[in-house]
């Protein structure tokens, strides 16, 4: 257990300062937005009850976790009918502190009882005052807290001193018996109070701080008893932050693993679709070119006796269009490229000087504008045969595509 002068308001400082600044296995549990508002709480604290002193020990849960955490520890001042006692506690604070209220216990020394039943203090001296059950973080502190505690201890003291009877002597009066002091100071100077009755009290056990009560022995067995269930509890917990550690780093893992196939998994399946795209787009191209060479085959099985007898063969004759549509560009085209020629020969000519010049220009004219016509015709026939083609295509969509489509 650490702890600072309790007479030295700069050490005790200079103390909380240290501790609350501590990082790696020694840091305090309690989180690093709340450190500087816990160290406020406790200064002005020991400002308001100099006999408080905060220092740091080990707290054990219910669950058997032991924590280092922070407290004040001394005495709260009690006014009861014209006198002041003082009443021995331990405030805790917390993990989640200050969140949430801390926890608060009386402390009695080997002289003093707690008074059952009361209605603020358990038999295992934990305390349960209304300002606890309404914390509110931030506008409570501790200051307030000790300030209700001393006005609830005022109401109904939560302890009382067993004065043990002087040595024995003979008694003249055998109806009397020793006295019981009502009050529970820390304090030796108090003494009775009138008007304040307590019964006799009972030979209660000591009972445990609720899970953090520091048991008052000096047997050598049960110190080391205790130290080796907390060194047992110590070695537990570092196997399971250790085994929890790994655990969740091997948990990572399968994550990371897991968001990898993941997407390996979208890549093949994107590819998978892309191939059988591929492969229905190859098989209509592989129909398309049978159906070519089954054309091309019939055409040179027509054909190929007339090539043996020796008979000649029309030109024109030797293609055949599937359409009028295309004869008719095939005549416009066989057209253009035709007088293209005959310029070029009369370009030749007017060179040489074979023909006359202005023969030359009105043969010139007059195959031009032939030319011409040729061309819009070609073009306006394209331009049919364009649309046919897009009227074919929309005719072989499915409907379902059709619909999407529009």
């Amino acid at each position: 257990m650490a702890t600072p002068s309790p007479h030295n308001p700069q050490l005790m400082q200079q103390f909380l300062s240290s501790v609350l600044s501590q990082r790696g296995p020694s840091a305090l549990p309690y989180a690093e937005d709340t450190k500087w508002l816990i160290r406020q709480h406790l200064v002005t604290l020991i400002d308001a009850y100099p006999s408080l002193t905060p220092q740091t020990a080990s707290f054990t849960h219910n669950d058997g976790r032991t924590v280092n955490l922070l407290q004040a520890d001394g005495t709260v001042p009690m006014p009861f009918q014209g006198v002041t006692y003082n009443i021995p506690v331990v405030i805790w604070l917390m993990e989640t502190y200050p969140r949430h209220p801390p926890c608060v216990y009386v402390n009695p020394t080997r002289d003093m009882v707690i008074k059952r039943p009361h209605p603020h203090v358990n038999p295992s001296g934990l305390v349960s005052v209304p300002y606890l059950h309404n914390w509110l973080h931030p506008s409570s502190n501790l200051v307030e807290l000790v300030r209700e505690l001393s006005l609830v201890f005022a109401r109904d003291p939560p302890l009382y001193s067993q004065r043990r009877p002087p040595s024995v002597t003979p008694n003249p009066n055998p109806t009397q018996s020793p006295s019981m002091s009502p009050s529970p100071s820390m304090s030796p100077n108090f003494g009775l109070t009138p008007g304040y009755s307590i019964p006799p009290p009972r030979p209660f056990p000591p009972s445990p701080y609720g899970s953090s009560q520091r048991l008052h022995t000096d047997d050598p067995n049960e110190v080391y008893k205790r130290n080796a269930v907390n060194k047992l509890v110590e070695m537990a917990h570092l196997d399971t932050a250790a085994l929890r550690k790994s655990r969740e780093a091997d948990v990572e893992g399968l994550f990371n693993a897991q968001a990898v196939l993941r997407r390996r998994e979208d890549q093949l399946t994107q590819g998978l679709k892309e191939m059988i795209d591929e492969k229905e787009g190859l098989e209509q191209q592989l129909q398309m070119v049978s159906m070519n060479a089954d054309v091309l085959e019939n055409w040179l099985r027509e054909n190929e006796g007339k090539t043996k007898m020796g008979s000649s063969v029309d030109v024109d004759d030797a293609f055949e269009c599937v359409d009028p549509l295309s004869k008719q560009m095939l005549e416009c085209t066989a057209s253009d490229l035709a007088i293209e020629d005959v310029v070029y020969s009369l370009d030749k000519a007017a060179q040489e000087g074979a023909i006359p010049f202005d023969q030359y220009l009105r043969n010139v004219r007059l195959l031009s504008r032939e030319q011409f016509f040729h061309r819009a015709t070609g073009i306006k026939v394209r331009a049919v045969q364009l649309q046919a083609q897009v009227s074919s295509m929309a005719s072989r969509v499915p409907p379902r595509a059709q619909h999407y489509a529009s």
